[in-house]
């Protein structure tokens, strides 16, 4: 008798439906506790489907084991929801929001495309910020009302609004993502924007450094270039090319030809991930030169313009050590990147070919019309800054001779030893710098 019995009225759960697995008659299991609920065992009977039963209509739900017991009670009321209003049934083995973001963590950690620095950025944020407040929602339960209560207007109480961005950005893409690769059947922050939660506009932050402070900024710098060249010549080579801390403390000297007066600056070290090229002048191979010299005179023969102890370039952190060290709070690196691109354009250099020189993120027709002549005219363009900025004390740095590395006469590697150590004491800080708007986790 009891191997006609095909459907089984049970308090449904994980353990449960493995109980009955083993009993071969039994082909679906009901719930005590919802009716509606039902889960029908495959061939495979270590696997199954979950079914809502609604107006002698099976819809179904999705599979187990990817969708546990637990996870399906959860949704089943949001299903029922749903599959009243014609919207349809089906969910994805992901459950809750911390389930999508958990694995978007995962994929960014592996992607090669991501800078370490964007990888840590967005790591953090999904760590910090976005699974301890959202973590434990329903992915159905995502909504403009949801968003604001439980992340946006929180989380703007205490962080920057441009970071508040930042982090709603990370959450669209990570969605956006999922759903291009169908492992969720609908984009749950579609039509969402962040103009939703705030109208207030997200100024640019000015530059701390300003072209009347370059006078005094390059006085500073031609004092710290006889005690201790690769901080002063680290920001130097942002000063003269308005390159980002990353490609800069990256360079190795293979990446310099002073025969073609030309730094390359591969594809893997740059934001954009598109390869840079950067025209030397005359006074920027003078100091090159010197400082080529000063490291192979105390002992340094190796790859790198920026070399730490390890063998390595300067760690994120010893780069940033040195800014600590330079500005002492009053400016960041990024601030010479800034006061660079505004004295390009305060000394007239042509727009598109400044956007060039600072390696912004260029459209495809824009490269193409300017490959012609792009070298020369970003040569003249630094040229004219360089010009400039021997007249507010460039000149006292590149015509020094025999400058010494240190008072001390120690190697570099000693050199590079304080670095470390005042980077202990160093915070890294505008994770906001990192991204450029939403796209900059794709």
């Amino acid at each position: 008798m009891s191997a006609e019995i095909k459907t089984l009225t049970v308090k449904l759960s994980d353990a449960e439906i493995e109980r009955n697995a083993k009993k071969l008659h039994i082909r679906d299991l009901r719930d005590a506790s919802h009716p509606a609920l039902h889960f029908r065992f495959a061939k495979n009977r270590a696997r199954g489907s979950w079914y809502l039963l609604s107006k002698r209509t099976w819809h179904r739900i999705g599979g187990f084991p990817d969708l546990s017991t637990k996870q399906i009670v959860a949704v089943l009321p949001a299903t029922r929801l749903r599959v009243a209003a014609g919207e349809g049934s089906t969910i994805s083995k992901w459950v809750t929001t911390g389930e999508l973001l958990d694995w978007y963590a995962e994929r960014m950690a592996r992607d090669r495309n991501l800078s370490d620095k964007r990888k840590k950025t967005g790591a953090s944020a999904i760590k910090c910020h976005l699974i301890p407040r959202l973590g434990g929602l329903p992915l159905t339960d995502i909504s403009k009302a949801t968003l604001d209560s439980q992340l946006m207007w929180p989380l703007q109480e205490t962080l920057s609004l441009d970071f508040v961005r930042l982090i709603f950005g990370l959450l669209v893409v990570a969605c956006r993502k999922a759903f291009a690769l169908d492992l969720i059947t609908n984009n749950p922050l579609e039509g969402i924007k962040f103009s939703d939660f705030s109208k207030t506009k997200i100024k640019v932050k000015p530059s701390r450094l300003r072209g009347v402070q370059l006078q005094e900024l390059l006085d500073q710098l031609a004092r710290v270039i006889t005690t201790n060249q690769p901080d002063a010549m680290l920001a130097l080579m942002m000063l003269c090319h308005g390159t980002r801390i990353g490609e800069t403390r990256m360079a190795r000297w293979s990446h310099i030809s002073l025969a073609e007066r030309e730094w390359f600056i591969p594809a893997e070290h740059t934001k954009t991930r598109v390869e840079h090229h950067l025209p030397l002048t005359e006074q920027v191979c003078k100091i090159l030169i010197r400082y080529r010299e000063s490291q192979q005179a105390h002992g340094y023969d190796g790859q790198f313009l920026f070399p730490a102890r390890n063998g390595k370039a300067l760690s994120e952190g010893q780069a940033s050590a040195v800014f600590t060290r330079l500005g002492q709070g009053e400016w960041t690196s990024h601030d010479l990147r800034k006061v660079a691109r505004t004295g390009w354009a305060d000394i007239g250099i042509d727009h598109l070919i400044g956007e060039l020189l600072i390696n912004h993120a260029m459209g495809h027709n824009v490269k193409v019309y300017i490959q012609s002549d792009v070298m020369a005219r970003k040569r003249d363009a630094l040229e004219q800054w360089h010009a400039h900025l021997d007249t507010k004390g460039f000149d006292q740095i590149h015509m020094l001779t025999g400058v010494r590395f240190g008072d001390s006469g120690k190697p570099l590697e000693a050199a590079q030893d304080n670095a470390c150590k005042a980077n202990q004491e160093s915070t890294i800080g505008e994770v906001s710098n990192h991204a450029e708007g939403t796209g900059a986790w794709l």
